[in-house]
C-alpha cells in the first residue's frame, strides 16, 4: 500500500503525467522539425500560428486544471459521484467553448495573423495552418476537460496511454502528408487534427465508463455546466494575463525579421517542451493537493509542496544540462539555415540558465491551483503582467536588432517575468490562507 505524502505516491503519478505532458510539445517540435524542412517562410507561419492556437488552448487550461482540483478534492471526501457529475459538466463546456472558437477562428484567421506584421509569404503560411488546425479544437478542449477527471482521480497513466497512441501515428503521418503528399503547413495541421479526434473519443469513453459505473448521467446540465464556467473564470483571469505577456514576446520577436522569427519558434518549442516536463510535479501536485485538502490532511499537503518544490528546481537543472546539450550541439535538426541555427544556438542559453527558476514557478502554480486557491492566482496574474510591461514594451520600442534581440527579449521573460511569477507565488505559500479544508 502506497503511504501518503511519500515519495512513490508522487512518483506514481509524475512519471505517468511527465510521458503524457511531453507528447505535445515533441509534436510541437517533430512539426516545427518537418515544416522546418519545407520553407523557413513555412516555418516562420507555423510559428505565428500555433502561437494563436496554444493560446486559445491555453486560456481554456481551466478545463483541466479546475476540473482535476475539484475531483480530487471530492475524491478525498470520498464523494466519487460528486467528482464525475462535475466532470461531464466541464466535457460539455469544453464542447460549446471549442465550437464558438473553431468558427471565430475559420472566419477571422486572415485578420488574426495579419496582426502580427509579418511578410506576405510568412501571412499565408500562418493562415493557412491556423485554418486546419481550428478545426480540431473542440477536441483538443475536450481532451483537456477529460484529462482533467482523470488527474482528479489518481490516474495519470490513462492519459499517458492516450498520448502516446496519438504520437505514433501522428508523427509518420505528419512526416508523410507535409513532405511526401508535400501538402505543407496543411498537412502537419491535418494529422495533428486526426490524432487529436482520435484522442478526444478515447478518453471521453474513459470517463463515461466510470459515470455509468457510478450511475452519473452523461447528458448537459445547464446548472453544472455554469458552475464548470464560474469555477473556471478565476483561472482563464489568470491565464489571460499569462498569455498577453507570451503574446507580447512574440510581438517583440516579430519585428527582428523572419531568421529571428523561425528561430523563435524553435525556442518556444524546447521551452514549452521544458514547460511541460517539470509540470508533471505540478499535475502531482494539483491531485494530491486536492485529495490531501478535501480529507482535511493539512501536515500531508504542507510536507508534499516542500518535498516537490525540491524536486522541482532539481528536475530544472537536470532537464538544462541534458537537454540542453543536445539542443546545443544538434539545432541542423530543425532547420538546415544555417542563420536559423545561429540565433537558436545563442538563444537558448537563457532559456537553459531559467529552468530552476521555471520549476519553481511550475510547482507552486500548481499547488495552489490543487488547492482552489483560484481568486488568488487571478491577482497574482495581474499583478505579474503589470510588473513586466514596461520592460517588454521597451525592448519593443527601443530594444536591439538581430540575434541580440532575440536573446533580450528572452531575458526579459525567464528573468523579469518569471522572477515575478515565482515572487507572487512564494508570498501565497508561505501563509495558510490558501489551505481550505473539505469538501
Amino acid at each position: 500500500m502506497t503511504v501518503p505524502g511519500s515519495s512513490r505516491e508522487i512518483l506514481a503519478l509524475a512519471i505517468p503525467a511527465l510521458g503524457a505532458l511531453l507528447v505535445e510539445p515533441v509534436l510541437l517540435l517533430v512539426d516545427s522539425a518537418v515544416v522546418g524542412h519545407w520553407s523557413t517562410d513555412a516555418l516562420a507561419g507555423l510559428g505565428l500560428a500555433q502561437t494563436v492556437l496554444t493560446t486559445v488552448v491555453g486560456l481554456c487550461v481551466f478545463l483541466a486544471y479546475s476540473t482535476t482540483a475539484s475531483t480530487a478534492r471530492a475524491v478525498g471526501a470520498g464523494n466519487l459521484f460528486r467528482a464525475i457529475r462535475s466532470g461531464i459538466s466541464a466535457i460539455w463546456l469544453a464542447v460549446f467553448i471549442g465550437v464558438v472558437v473553431t468558427v471565430i477562428m475559420l472566419v477571422g484567421a486572415q485578420w488574426i495573423v495579419v496582426c502580427f506584421g509579418t511578410s506576405p509569404q510568412v501571412v499565408n503560411e500562418a493562415v493557412a495552418y491556423l485554418q486546419v488546425s481550428s478545426v480540431g479544437l473542440p477536441a483538443m478542449l475536450v481532451v483537456q476537460a477529460a484529462t482533467g477527471i482523470i488527474r482528479g482521480l489518481q490516474d495519470t497513466r490513462m492519459p499517458l496511454f492516450v498520448s502516446s497512441g496519438a504520437a505514433v501515428v501522428n508523427i509518420p503521418l505528419s512526416v508523410w502528408l507535409t513532405l511526401g503528399l508535400r501538402w505543407g503547413v496543411v498537412g502537419a495541421a491535418t494529422g495533428t487534427v486526426i490524432c487529436q479526434y482520435a484522442m478526444a473519443v478515447l478518453l471521453v469513453g474513459v470517463v463515461v465508463g466510470h459515470a455509468r459505473r457510478l450511475g452519473v448521467g452523461i447528458g448537459p446540465d445547464r446548472s453544472g455546466v455554469g458552475g464548470a464556467w464560474r469555477d473556471g473564470l478565476p483561472l482563464l483571469v489568470r491565464t489571460v494575463m499569462l498569455r498577453i505577456a507570451l503574446i507580447l514576446l512574440v510581438v517583440a520577436v516579430t519585428r527582428l525579421g523572419t531568421v529571428v522569427l523561425a528561430a523563435n519558434q524553435i525556442i518556444m518549442s524546447i521551452w514549452g517542451f521544458f514547460a511541460s516536463g517539470l509540470d508533471a510535479l505540478a499535475i502531482a501536485a494539483q491531485a494530491l493537493t486536492g485529495k490531501y485538502l478535501g480529507g482535511s490532511q493539512a501536515h500531508l499537503a504542507r510536507a508534499t509542496t516542500a518535498r516537490m518544490t525540491r524536486w522541482a528546481v532539481t528536475g530544472g537543472i537536470v532537464m538544462a544540462v541534458v537537454v540542453g546539450a543536445v539542443a546545443v550541439a544538434c539545432p541542423a535538426v530543425f532547420t538546415p539555415d544555417i542563420e536559423v541555427q545561429h540565433a537558436i544556438r545563442i538563444a537558448l542559453v537563457v532559456v537553459l540558465v531559467g529552468q530552476p527558476l521555471a520549476g519553481y514557478v511550475y510547482i507552486l502554480d500548481g499547488v495552489l491551483m490543487g488547492a482552489g486557491d483560484t481568486h488568488y492566482l487571478a491577482k497574482a496574474g495581474v499583478i505579474n503582467l503589470v510588473g513586466f510591461l514596461p520592460v517588454i514594451l521597451l525592448v519593443i520600442a527601443r530594444g536591439p536588432t538581430g540575434v541580440v534581440g532575440l536573446v533580450s527579449v528572452w531575458i526579459c521573460w525567464v528573468f523579469w517575468y518569471m522572477a515575478w511569477r515565482g515572487v507572487t507565488l512564494r508570498h501565497r505559500i508561505t501563509g495558510e490562507q490558501w489551505m481550505r479544508l473539505g469538501q
